[in-house]
């Protein structure tokens, strides 16, 4: 009797358990909460860079794959001196936290939208912004990042 009593116990205490342990949040999503918080850092951090200071602008480039940094760069083509550094001073800040747009293996792509100031010389350009971003693997990096101006009735900032 009692060996029987023990191994209902132990059942009811398995029974009971399993649900428990799956109501935790699955790991998938952890990820891709982490991926996101940190593509939206990184982000807006490569955005941020100072005219003549290639330091500002480099500082950025471990967070983001080699393939990811040269494609970046090369948006930056004829926008960079002979020693590398910016002709022109950048700053994003985000309107609203990151969407996520999608995910495929590991890879999240995401939206965040905001105001992109740019400066040369004395003159300032504001406009609304939208930034793609691609990032995933471990530890994340950015795999692409697209900048894209709003004007007028432009629905690539909603």
């Amino acid at each position: 009797m009692r060996s029987h009593i023990l191994k209902f116990s132990l059942s009811l205490v398995f029974c009971c358990c399993v649900p428990l342990f799956s109501q935790t949040q699955p790991p998938a999503k952890t990820d891709q909460a982490a991926i996101v918080s940190f593509a939206q850092a990184a982000a807006v951090h490569a955005l941020n860079f100072r005219q003549g200071d290639a330091g500002s602008m480099t500082h950025s480039q471990v967070d983001f794959t080699t393939e990811g940094w040269k494609d970046f760069m090369k948006h930056m083509e004829g926008f960079l001196d002979q020693k590398g550094a910016p002709t022109f001073s950048s700053s994003f800040v985000p309107s609203k936290d990151a969407v996520v747009v999608g995910e495929e293996s590991g890879i999240v792509h995401l939206k965040i939208l905001g105001t992109l100031k740019q400066t040369q010389n004395q003159s300032t350009t504001t406009y609304r912004a939208a930034i793609e971003v691609r990032a995933g693997g471990k530890p994340p990096k950015i795999q692409l990042l697209e900048q894209t101006t709003c004007g007028g009735a432009s629905t690539a900032c909603q």
